[in-house]
């Protein structure tokens, strides 16, 4: 009972909120976006080609849609744009279990991608907003479990709902997403979100915003790492479902039971391996994290059985556990104060290479075969770490320079 009232008053309530509403959310969005692919290829005509693009247009609308959104949040408050994104979410799902034609999921998809570039950064900046510096690692870990519990209970329900009605999924995550917009809205009055964020307003315009962008270099340089992570990242979220269900019998239970092992590797081991990362600095964290990756892609480059699949799942989970709270702690420490939103926001530029992703592994798998396309996406997930590295580099020239400056 001790820890657990420690831990409730380590950090504030609505952080304790968003927390437990990624949980649901990501259950909820779990039971249908990773089964998109294989529900597009079941019930239309498009080519795996051409639902690598569909699927890629809600990423590439999410390029743009986060820096708007985190400017906005910037210069108006957080609440007003998560809760716009999640009432949007849920009708962009309901939409996706009613409509047919191919041009209409894109649609859908295009504001699905829009809805959670709005919504994520944004979330993620009232999070630090409400928390200490010193407890911010802890909070990105905390909640990229939360993302993860609920992942893992997700695939499987998808799979048993879309066995009943192949819509059913995308009609039950609309659901869910309307009645977390509910009921975030009630607890962000009950805590006091208004007050705080009246604190928190800065006068932040897009030309400021764009033009401090523009000129960090560092900011750009984790940007393209953060490209190639996702290129590399989409793989086993969209193109390896398609895979699965062309090369092995029973692909979509295989692609379920591996998408819940992604999750419960995740909770088990986001304590002891965020632990060990805390000991090093995040650049480490990112290189030992896509060196995963890249294991991970080899083994199922080379996996025949589902055993082996799991392991290679393991491993290349290993690398999600170490990567993505370390990119988002370089993050933290380079925005100022007052843009915080913006650079969260301005970080799902990263959704080009979810964008790219699934048209080039759709491309590669067509054209060459699964062992190819994982083979060539471990190369790549290994360059993303030099550009993380030159990053780093830069932002600590410049802060001895300018130690240097003030003696």
């Amino acid at each position: 009972m001790n820890r657990m009232r420690q831990f409730l008053q380590a950090y504030h309530p609505i952080v304790h909120t968003l927390i437990l509403g990624t949980v649901m959310a990501r259950a909820a969005s779990s039971m249908s976006l990773p089964f998109l692919a294989i529900y597009l290829a079941k019930h239309s005509d498009m080519s795996p080609g051409l639902i690598g693009i569909v699927i890629g247009m809600g990423a590439l609308a999410g390029t743009f849609g986060g820096f708007i959104g985190g400017t906005l949040s910037d210069r108006f408050g957080r609440r007003v744009i998560m809760l716009a994104a999640l009432f949007g979410w849920g009708f962009v799902f309901l939409g996706f279990g009613v409509v047919k034609l191919p041009v209409l999921f894109m649609l859908l998809n295009m504001l699905n991608g829009l809805c959670r570039s709005f919504y994520e950064p944004v979330s993620q900046a009232l999070m630090a907003d409400l928390t200490e510096p010193s407890k911010r690692r802890q909070v990105f870990s905390l909640r990229y479990m939360a993302i993860n519990v609920g992942v893992a209970v997700g695939p499987l329900l998808g799979a048993f709902f879309a066995t009943m009605n192949g819509a059913l999924p995308f009609l039950l995550t609309g659901i869910i997403y309307l009645i977390y917009g509910i009921t975030l809205y009630a607890l962000l009055i009950k805590f006091g979100i208004k007050k705080i964020e009246g604190e928190k307003k800065s006068i932040v315009t897009f030309r400021s915003a764009i033009g401090v962008i523009r000129k960090d270099i560092t900011f750009r340089l984790y940007i393209i790492g953060g490209i190639i992570g996702a290129i590399g990242y989409s793989q086993v979220m969209v193109t390896l479902s398609q895979y699965l269900q062309r090369d092995f019998a029973n692909g979509v239970k295989m692609f379920a039971i591996l998408m819940s092992a992604n999750a419960i590797v995740v909770i088990a081991m986001q304590v002891p391996l965020g632990r060990w990362a805390e000991k090093y600095s995040p650049l480490t964290a990112i290189v030992v994290g896509n060196f995963m990756f890249a294991l991970g892609d080899i083994g199922f480059a080379f996996s025949h059985t589902l055993a082996w699949l799991i392991v290679s799942m393991g491993i290349f989970t290993f690398g999600e556990i170490l990567n993505y709270p370390a990119a988002n702690m370089l993050i933290d420490k380079l925005a100022p104060e007052h843009m915080r939103g913006t650079y969260y926001g301005a970080q799902t530029l990263t959704n080009i290479g979810h964008f790219m992703g699934p048209w080039v592994g759709g491309f590669l798998l067509v054209s060459y075969g699964g062992s190819t396309l994982f083979l060539v996406i471990a190369i790549l997930s290994m360059m993303g770490s030099i550009f993380y590295w030159r990053g780093t580099k830069r932002r600590n020239t410049a802060k001895i320079s300018s130690k240097m400056q003030i003696f």
